[in-house]
């Protein structure tokens, strides 16, 4: 597994890369905004930590233009605690963020959690395709299919559609989705679940506002409708 660092604080980087080394992962280091978005396209990148101050490019700009052409997990890394950094994060496609200053064991328990999503052991042979309507979840390839359009869906935005589609009718709590979803250690908020939501709406929806597919059960959370 490739991680891809990109930080301008070098010494950080360097423990950072020392100690995903230690956990048996490959790194590669980017120093600035611009050298992010080339390695990130030119490069099989696995995944990639994220910080939002950045030089030549922000963080944000760089999260939004890797979305352009790549699925790959992101985790944001900033110093910034206020939340509008963190909702802003993921509306342009980071799949989790963690705040400085962190503990390293947080960011590699988060590294493994997001991996073992995006590259689970296989299932059976009855689960490898969930069809729902003009919808169609390939869960080997994660990729998601309407219409015989694919879906370009970030890592949280595939995890929750899997859980609804195998789940039709049950009703989630905000707090159920970022337990199940996110991990039960994780620090945020039920937001985060709100926007990831939202953006998965945006891509499945013919009409977002008036959803056919993952509805809102008011007072209480999200289910999904299989029509």
């Amino acid at each position: 597994m490739k991680i891809l660092v990109v930080e301008d604080e070098k010494l950080l980087v360097k423990g950072i890369k020392f100690n995903l080394e230690q956990e048996g992962y490959s790194v590669v280091a980017a120093f600035d905004g611009e050298e992010a978005i080339r390695l990130a396209h030119d490069e099989t990148i696995d995944l990639i930590l994220l910080d939002l101050m950045l030089p030549k490019v922000d963080g944000f700009t760089v999260c939004r233009t890797i979305r352009g052409f790549s699925n790959v997990p992101i985790i944001m890394l900033t110093a910034k605690s206020e939340d509008i950094d963190k909702i802003l994060g993921l509306e342009y496609g980071a799949d989790d963020y963690i705040t400085k200053p962190f503990n390293i064991r947080e960011v590699t328990a988060r590294i493994k959690a997001i991996l073992r999503r995006v590259n689970p052991v296989q299932k059976g042979e009855k689960d490898k395709l969930i069809i729902s309507g003009d919808i169609t979840l390939d869960y080997n390839f994660r990729r998601v299919v309407i219409k015989d359009n694919v879906i370009e869906l970030t890592s949280k935005e595939f995890d929750l559609l899997e859980l609804f589609m195998r789940n039709p009718g049950k009703v989630y709590t905000r707090e159920n989705l970022l337990d199940i979803a996110w991990g039960f250690d994780y620090p945020g908020d039920v937001r985060t679940v709100d926007v990831h939501i939202r953006r998965l709406r945006e891509k499945i929806e013919n009409n977002p506002a008036e959803p056919m597919y993952i509805r809102t059960k008011w007072g209480v959370g999200y289910y999904y409708k299989n029509d």
